[in-house]
């Protein structure tokens, strides 16, 4: 499941998430496996995840090394019961994930995830032993009338439960009007974002637990532009979408990652 770190450790490195969605068939594996053997140089400053279909979790967790983890895209809330096509955290874990997405925008617009159910995933996610990633972020109308702030924030308290910790889950601000776009925000409104969102993890958890939860940066990343969000300050790493698909694109945002640090 890869190396055991903890929170002052997890402060200090980034870390690069690759969400496939529904993307990857058997002969895609090439490409984890490529991402795989590409990375291990970076191994010793990066943290890398890639979360493939459910499909691939075991398959993909059997062929990468064990400083790559795996994770799944959502989860339903419940242990096991009568919920046909759904996938609970503990299948995930016994799949061989150690990690798990939970609320991101494409799940919240087409499924009607609200952040309560964001937040019973999360509980699932951590009752299961898995790492949970929350992703929170706003349309382009929020943005357009000026409520992104007020957004992000509603999100975050509701997807949150009280007793998080840098050792169990992680925050993803995905501007929705980024994702796939080929848009990115500019560098200042990415700081003023993690920074008022690094301001309320710490005003809830406090300072060191606060500060110590990892805050990524997701919508439109690529090797293009990659070193110029890494560097923003609070940005703890990448939630890349598109890019992940293709070894070589990912493997230059984890090399850009490497630069930054």
């Amino acid at each position: 499941m890869g190396h055991e770190v903890g929170e002052n450790d997890l402060a200090q490195r980034l870390l690069i998430a690759g969400n496939w969605k529904m993307n990857g068939l058997a002969s895609h594996l090439n490409e984890g496996r490529a991402i795989s053997e590409g990375s291990r140089a970076f191994a010793p400053q990066l943290d890398l995840l890639l979360c493939p279909p459910a499909t691939l979790v075991r398959t993909l967790r059997d062929q990468l090394d064990d400083h790559v983890f795996v994770g799944g895209q959502t989860c339903h809330h419940a242990e096991k019961g009568a919920h046909t096509g759904e996938v609970s955290a503990e299948m995930l874990r016994d799949a061989g994930a150690s990690h798990v997405i939970v609320g991101h925008s494409e799940r919240r617009a087409d499924h009607g995830e609200s952040s309560e159910s964001v937040r019973s995933k999360l509980t699932a996610a951590h009752r299961a032993g898995l790492i949970a990633v929350v992703c929170i972020g706003e349309t382009l109308s929020e943005r357009e009338t000026g409520k992104t702030l007020g957004v992000l924030e509603t999100q975050l308290a509701g997807s949150l439960h009280d007793d998080v910790s840098a050792d169990d889950t992680i925050v993803a601000y995905e501007p929705v009007w980024a994702i796939g776009t080929g848009k990115t925000p500019s560098t200042d409104d990415v700081a003023q974002v993690h920074a008022h969102l690094r301001g309320k993890l710490i005003e809830r958890f406090g300072e060191d637990r606060g500060r110590a939860i990892r805050l990524l940066y997701g919508g439109s990343v690529q090797p293009a532009n990659a070193a110029t969000l890494l560097a923003v300050p609070d940005v703890d790493g990448a939630l890349v979408g598109g890019a992940s698909l293709k070894a070589s694109d990912f493997l230059a945002i984890c090399e850009a990652a490497c630069n930054c640090r």
